[in-house]
């Protein structure tokens, strides 16, 4: 499960992925080690390409095809290691964003499925304010002193103050704790209570991988890849919820759909228990054709 060794000048690269499913109006992400690093594989020289090698990896591990697949990001700092671990060389990750459909991996040192607020629990808005920010906001406090600057970032990146919460700032906020001490590194362990920490840099990864997302959903119509052939509206919202870390409101979020004709009913009914039976949508063809392209924006309508 360890990322192949490439040879780039005196560095190592490896390809690293963050594969995202939502379960159960979950977002979840695939984790190597208990929970502590995202998976790596391996690039052999018979593929055209990094991506199509980590498609061939990620399919051979989830036994799905991968939908999404997009490069994130080239992780390169000389602090992603500790220094003993490092050596000579410095190790390069090439980041993927990867959606996929969870599915369980039997077997011991398998890949597992960890919900991304267990890393990131500040991040989740869905049903109140959460209450760890008021901690994070207290040792920001403390960080920021008498430097305004210092303060007009903590203010702007959290929500403090009146300002109001931006989801797409995910890597930034992880980014300031960071700089803060608040988060792990090679040198120090993380702030306990604040976050599931995870090996190296993957949490900074991780969090590059949820703000792409999160932006991503806003333009483009990638959320159908987490969603089966037909869905209710209602799942659809929940998805999308999930992903944004935000409650939306209902009536403008199926305005909205309905204006961007991104989905038309099957003619069919839900079958779940529990409820009323509600109409059961698919994307529309001319959606699922465009996938590679720029497409309508999927709308993100707060309360």
């Amino acid at each position: 499960m360890t990322g192949v060794q490439l040879r780039a000048g005196l560095a190592n690269a490896d390809l690293i992925a963050v594969l995202v499913a939502v379960t159960d109006n979950e977002p979840r992400v695939m984790t190597l080690r208990a929970g502590e690093a995202l998976p790596s594989g391996p690039f052999e020289s018979q593929h055209r390409s990094l991506q199509s090698g980590l498609r061939d990896w990620i399919e051979s591990q989830t036994s799905h095809p991968v939908g999404y697949l997009e490069q994130l990001y080239t992780f390169a700092d000389r602090d992603r290691e500790a220094p003993s671990e490092a050596g000579a060389a410095r190790r390069i990750s090439i980041g993927y964003l990867g959606l996929v459909r969870e599915q369980v991996t039997p077997g011991t040192g398998q890949p597992q499925w960890h919900g991304w607020y267990e890393y990131f629990p500040w991040e989740d808005h869905r049903d109140r304010r959460p209450a760890v920010l008021d901690s994070i906001a207290d040792r920001l406090d403390s960080w920021a002193g008498a430097d305004s600057l210092r303060r007009e970032r903590v203010d702007f990146l959290f929500g403090q103050n009146g300002l109001p919460w931006n989801e797409d700032l995910a890597l930034q906020r992880y980014e300031l704790m960071y700089e803060a001490g608040l988060a792990e590194s090679p040198s120090r362990p993380a702030t306990e209570g604040f976050g599931r920490p995870m090996t190296g840099d993957h949490r900074r990864i991780l969090a590059t991988g949820i703000a792409r997302l999160r932006a991503k959903i806003k333009y483009h119509p990638v959320v159908f890849e987490l969603m089966p052939d037909s869905f209710t509206l209602l799942h659809l919202q929940r998805t999308v919820e999930a992903l944004s870390g935000l409650r939306l409101h209902k009536p403008n979020f199926r305005r909205q759909i309905d204006q961007q004709e991104l989905v038309e009913e099957t003619g069919e009914m839900s079958s779940g228990t529990g409820g009323r039976p509600a109409k059961l949508y698919r994307y529309r063809p001319t959606v699922l054709q465009a996938q590679a392209l720029a497409g309508p924006r999927l709308p993100v309508s707060r309360h």
